[in-house]
């Protein structure tokens, strides 16, 4: 009997084997993101992303031959919470590589967790300068930040005929260093620079800060926050009856959820995307682009998600090119794979740059951006 079973066995492996598929384990991805909190619709949108790109690379052959998972935790919007986030995924999953973490004041409370354990993570979201500028060389950056950011803006800026601007920001690190670069980008224009307003991430009555910049002199409204919270303030924006120019920073704004939940309030606002779902075409590899849009819909997710669910989608592919390049799922690997990759994604064609001090650089690559209108209840390109 003892003999029979062993029979079973060695011809089940044999038939595995045949077929192509691996018994391995499954080469883990930590995911760090927040699902609760002020942020929880962002980081939902960004798991989405993840688990599409995973879906597509294992229905392909894998990575190395093995099956892509993810181990997915929730930092719940909260610095503490995400570098104890890091910690469980390296020390307890260990995981060769993290995704994270959202917001740039989760990133800076993840990172030293990323030097300590000597793991690399791919930060997909995150804009303060302050990131890569550390000296933690296991942080490799997709997503702009701010100065880069600025800069991209500074090629609208015929378009848009500011003469003087004020700043509404979030009150973390992410809603300050954009106040900080943008000043410096349009000072160097001849930009005037008027209030510097910050909110707290829980706020929700905004009517104080929108009162003092609607008595200012300014032409200009740049603000920067999380979806959820741009929705109450374009909405008491209009009941103030602000008429000023209000443009959104960052990304992850979603201008088809501000056209659902704040109607005409969101008529006329501008945002600078770093993926246009609605013109396909226009990316840099218009085939994948139109094949991200089609899997999206057909998983039947609100196509509100789309402008903040591809960095969770370029982060996994990212990632993969790395963990190929290396030859193995290790992390020092990978880490130094990150240095050598050109992925094909769909903000374009990723490669890295050094950031930060000799020796100790992060990774960050210069993505591209797009900046939209909204225009009665319609995405427009501004300056079509």
């Amino acid at each position: 009997m003892i003999e029979r079973l062993h029979l079973y066995a060695i011809t089940a492996s044999l038939i595995l084997a045949g077929a192509g598929i691996s018994q391995a384990d499954p080469i883990k991805i930590g995911v760090n993101q927040p699902l609760t909190g002020p942020f929880a619709a962002s980081g939902t949108y960004i798991v989405d992303g993840a688990k599409l790109a995973v879906e597509e690379i294992n229905a392909n052959g894998g990575v190395l031959g093995e099956k892509l998972q993810l181990v997915i935790e929730d930092n719940k919007s909260n610095p503490t919470e995400a570098a104890a986030v890091a910690e469980k995924l390296i020390v307890s999953d260990k995981v060769p590589v993290l995704l994270g973490a959202w917001g740039s004041s989760l990133t800076l409370a993840a990172m030293p967790k990323l030097m300590q354990y000597q793991v690399p993570m791919l930060v997909e979201t995150s804009s303060s300068s302050k990131i890569t500028q550390q000296g933690n060389p296991y942080v490799f950056r997709i997503s702009p930040p701010s100065w880069v950011e600025a800069e991209l803006f500074k090629k609208h800026l015929p378009e848009l005929n500011i003469k003087k601007v004020d700043f509404l920001a979030i009150n973390n690190d992410w809603g300050i260093g954009t106040i900080n670069d943008f000043t410096k980008a349009l000072g160097e224009e001849g930009i005037e620079v008027g209030l510097s307003e910050i909110m707290d991430q829980g706020a929700q009555d905004l009517s104080a800060q929108l009162s003092k910049i609607k008595a200012s002199d300014s032409d200009t409204i740049i603000v920067t926050t999380a979806v959820e919270q741009l929705t109450l303030l374009l909405k008491q924006a209009a009941a103030l009856g602000i008429t000023k120019q209000i443009i959104t920073t960052g990304g992850s704004q979603n201008p088809d959820q501000l056209i659902q939940q704040a109607g005409s309030a969101a008529n006329n606002s501008i945002h600078m995307v770093f993926f246009a779902p609605w013109f396909p075409e226009r990316a840099e590899h218009p085939d994948r682009a139109k094949a991200f849009v089609a899997a999206w819909e057909k998983a039947g997710h609100d196509k509100a998600g789309m402008t903040e669910s591809y960095r969770g989608y370029d982060g996994i592919q990212v990632i993969k090119a790395a963990i190929e390049k290396a030859g193995k799922a290790e992390p020092e690997a990978i880490k130094e794979a990150f240095w050598n990759i050109e992925a094909p994604a769909l903000n374009g064609t990723v490669t890295f740059v050094k950031d930060g001090p000799e020796g100790r650089e992060s990774g960050q690559y210069m993505a591209n951006g797009t900046l939209v209108r909204i225009v009665d209840g319609k995405i427009e390109l501004v300056g079509s």
